[in-house]
């Protein structure tokens, strides 16, 4: 067991301290409050002010309850809030991303944001040609139409149809994140090895002020470091026929999504190993938050969009999902073993230790049962501390997959009390909140009879001492 520990620790602190896995980590972290924003843009226009009636059920809560579509006209001021930060996540993501990385090489100052943001933008195409565009059409054989197919057919000529300028919504929104971590890692590493040759820096007097100084000194490491970017995307574009982006998207995003984000045994796997780092005293979700934070979030921005224009919600799950099946109660779904031993437990000890635990649990806190029982290295409770989790998205993946949870759809704060995460995470559904309170059920049932195999454990060797 020594060994073992020791050998999950070694590959602990080498995650820790690898700095483009913090990177994302911590991008994704500090984009967070954006992303809860969103949401509440879109619990706002879709479940609150939405009065729509599909099938004769009611969209929104303005279906059975009509004054409060008075403030709908302010629908417009959510909607906004929805695109800045959901829609445009690439965008915060590539800035935060480029600033992580150059904190970690060094450099100070919001500068590194900004370059990554021109890094991303010199790889981007920005001009499209409108009869080019998909059009959301199919013909007779199912091959999607573009707005020039239309108007050919309609008779008309595309001359007619110029060109615009823009960023599009797919290098902007979640498909483009995969594109965003890589080129804000990547520019701002060529960028720290420019930053390095002194021969690149600009010598200014001491009498120009350092702002400056400091404008001059990194002007030519900047203009080499965009020349490299574009190159790069240039040449891809010239040997492939597509923008580097949407390389990104096909060979890495999409393989990634479908292996993992869309295998229920991969992600209880991910959560298992997880688990493992945990039982040791290692932070486990620190050690997969990159992973977890790169895949699922895609999905979730991808399921939320589905949700705010009507559409099929296209993924099982999302990083939404993980939390309300395997995070409730925080790490290992503890708040099932909190509420196993105040119901089951004989012991004074334990049952103050879960008191102390009840409040924070409720908020996914679980430090102090986690630490106070203790589940580290525990030889018994660490069991179902390792299994629940798989368990819990197992049977939060079959409530989803047959159709009586719905799948999520919006990003919900971590700190969010079980029941009440499931009901918003879903958009405002009273079944999300049912099937995380099966879930909970579950968890409870696993704990209990390894509880009491702990606690008469725990009197045998009371007994020995004494």
């Amino acid at each position: 067991m020594d060994v073992f520990a020791d050998k999950l620790g070694r590959v602990g602190a080498w995650c820790g301290q690898n700095k483009y896995l913090t990177a994302i980590k911590n991008a994704f972290q500090n984009f967070m409050p954006a992303t809860i924003a969103g949401a509440i843009g879109v619990l706002w226009t879709n479940v609150l002010v939405n009065d729509n009636v599909v099938e004769g059920n009611a969209q929104g809560l303005g279906g059975i309850f009509s004054p409060i579509m008075a403030l709908e006209p302010i629908n417009t001021v959510f909607s906004a809030i929805q695109f800045c930060t959901i829609s445009c996540i690439s965008i915060g993501i590539v800035m935060l991303v480029a600033q992580e990385i150059g904190e970690a090489n060094g450099e100070s100052g919001p500068f590194p944001s900004v370059l990554g943001f021109m890094a991303w933008a010199v790889v981007t195409p920005t001009t499209y040609v409108a009869t080019e565009l998909v059009s959301g059409l199919s013909d007779a054989a199912g091959q999607s139409l573009t707005i020039g197919n239309i108007v050919e057919n309609a008779g008309g000529k595309l001359a007619d149809v110029g060109t615009f300028s823009g960023f599009s919504a797919d290098y902007i929104g979640a498909t483009g994140l995969f594109t965003a971590l890589i080129i804000g890692i990547g520019a701002l590493e060529i960028y720290g090895l420019f930053r390095k040759m002194d021969a690149l820096k600009i010598k200014m007097p001491d009498q120009v002020p350092p702002g400056v100084a400091r404008a001059f000194e990194i002007l030519i490491p900047t203009f080499l470091t965009l020349l490299c970017v574009g190159i790069i995307g240039w040449a891809v574009q010239l040997i492939t026929g597509q923008y580097l982006n949407d390389i990104i998207k096909t060979a890495i995003q999409e393989p990634l999504i479908n292996i993992v984000g869309e295998n229920v045994i991969g992600i209880c796997l991910m959560y298992t190993i997880a688990q493992l780092f945990w039982l040791v005293g290692i932070h486990g979700q620190n050690m997969i938050s990159a992973v977890k934070e790169s895949i699922f979030r895609p999905m979730l921005i991808a399921n939320t969009l589905a949700f705010s224009s009507g559409q099929k919600i296209p993924h099982m799950f999302t990083l939404t999902s993980l939390q309300m099946f395997g995070e409730f109660g925080g790490s290992g779904c503890t708040i099932g073993l909190i509420v196993a031993i105040f119901i089951f437990s004989k012991r004074e000890d334990n049952r103050a230790i879960a008191t102390l635990s009840i409040v924070p649990g409720l908020f996914n806190i679980n430090e102090t049962v986690v630490f106070g029982i203790p589940m580290v290295l525990n030889p018994i409770l660490g069991i179902p501390f390792l299994l629940v989790p798989a368990v819990g998205l197992a049977v939060g993946w079959f409530l989803t997959s047959i159709g009586f949870c719905p799948r999520v759809v919006l990003e919900v704060p971590w700190t969010m009390p079980p029941l009440l995460l499931g009901f918003l995470a879903t958009g405002g559904n009273i079944m999300g909140a049912v099937s995380q309170l099966i879930v909970i059920a579950v968890a409870i049932v696993i704990y209990i009879p390894f509880l009491l195999a702990y606690e008469k454990y725990q009197n045998k060797q009371m007994n020995m001492a004494e």
